[in-house]
């Protein structure tokens, strides 16, 4: 008598952990690089037939977004892309500032050859992702550029404090990875970090890494004005 082998479940597609994955992922670079303006509303109808996704990984993916301080929720009025006033704007940069430049004064210089080295192959990377127009890759490479070269200084708990507030400005900051102008901007000032690296001068590559920051703060500024909600 012939025994057939049991049969297996079929595994190849994705797991309900990597839909709801994806709608998260979907949902954010909507807001991160300015699909939904800030402010607008984030309807679940809406968002179910964008994504081709349930309500509840809708709901779910709101709550995600809410707890990284990209989403807002609120009780009679639902979700919206949180909005930051001009004086939040500010407030937040003017700490990230302090802790940006307080990091890279920190790091040692002439900085070692490993970490030009792994600062150089994040910058060629994020370089090909730009000229793809990957918005998602060069958001994920950008970030991964700021905190190898922050992590050089040295002190965790105040790269962790920095990461908190990069995460705060990403509604701020990411659109401006889609801009023409500020990408260039970016990847120049990226390439003048690295050579700073080289030398003995950690006023100036303090002052680059602040000033790094100026151009999606003023956008964003400018956009919430544009909008009339500016004061």
């Amino acid at each position: 008598m012939t025994m057939t082998a049991p049969q297996q479940a079929d595994t190849s597609g994705p797991s309900r952990e990597d839909e709801q994955a994806e709608v998260i992922r979907r949902l954010e670079e909507d807001i991160i690089f300015g699909r939904f303006a800030p402010g607008s509303r984030l309807v679940e109808d809406t968002l179910m037939a964008r994504y081709g996704a349930s309500r509840h990984f809708v709901r779910q993916a709101l709550f995600q977004l809410e707890r990284r301080g990209i989403a807002l929720r609120e009780k009679n009025v639902g979700a919206t892309v949180r909005f930051y006033s001009a004086d939040e704007v500010r407030q937040i940069y003017e700490v990230r500032e302090m802790l940006t430049r307080q990091a890279a004064l920190m790091i040692p210089l002439p900085a070692p050859q490993s970490l030009i080295d792994q600062l150089e192959a994040l910058q060629k990377e994020y370089c090909a992702q730009a000229n793809r127009q990957d918005l998602r890759g060069i958001h994920e490479t950008n970030d991964a550029f700021h905190l190898a070269l922050f992590s050089a200084c040295g002190n965790p708990y105040l790269v962790s404090s920095l990461q908190d507030y990069m995460n705060l400005t990403l509604p701020m900051r990411a659109k401006n990875l889609a801009d023409k102008e500020g990408l260039a901007l970016s990847r120049r000032q990226h390439e003048i970090m690295i050579e700073l690296l080289r030398g003995r001068d950690s006023w100036a590559l303090a002052q680059l890494c602040v000033a790094h920051m100026q151009y999606s703060k003023s956008d964003y500024l400018t956009r919430i004005a544009g909008d009339g909600s500016g004061v």
